[in-house]
């Protein structure tokens, strides 16, 4: 590592006051606001809703499959619907979790645990610039071509003002 390179240790993001339905520093949830309430009512019913609605168009995709024109693209769909109805009720159950902070990162290091360093290997070493002009044999060069560049661009900005 190069001692221009300097790691500074992690240090947790705390927040001034916990968010209503999350543990507090002393480890009590506090109660979920009544506004909250009624958009878990409303999420219920849209889980609800929407799985009862895919495990229509599975049963719906199933009697497709049976019926005399039915193919292998409707028993797909049979089996996939039933899938989608049960993918909402995870996420749901999902979110809930996560929303009560049942679901504690298991990464997230405790109170009463010392913070660790980045490790110095972790990452590879940032490219250090190099002085071009110094070791470049075509540096004359590159400045005639850089100047021949200007000169167009100068006779190019005189034709647009003509």
């Amino acid at each position: 590592m190069s001692a221009h390179q300097e790691w500074l240790p992690l240090t947790p993001i705390r927040r001034a006051r916990p968010l209503p339905g999350h543990a507090s520093d002393s480890g009590t949830v506090e109660s979920v606001s009544g506004k909250q309430k009624h958009n878990r009512v409303a999420l219920i019913v849209f889980v609800v809703v929407g799985a009862v609605g895919c495990l229509a168009l599975g049963w719906w995709q199933w009697l497709r499959f049976e019926s005399a024109d039915g193919n292998g693209q409707n028993l797909g769909y049979a089996f996939q619907w039933p899938l989608f109805a049960a993918f909402l009720v995870y996420a749901y159950r999902r979110f809930v979790q996560l929303e009560s902070g049942a679901a504690e990162r298991p990464d997230t290091p405790a109170p009463d645990e010392p913070l660790r360093e980045i490790p110095h290997d972790l990452l590879p070493p940032r490219p250090v610039a190099v002085d071009d002009e110094d070791d470049d044999s075509d540096a004359g060069t590159r400045r005639e071509y850089n100047h021949y560049l200007a000169e167009l661009a100068a006779r190019d900005a005189d034709r647009r003002t003509e």
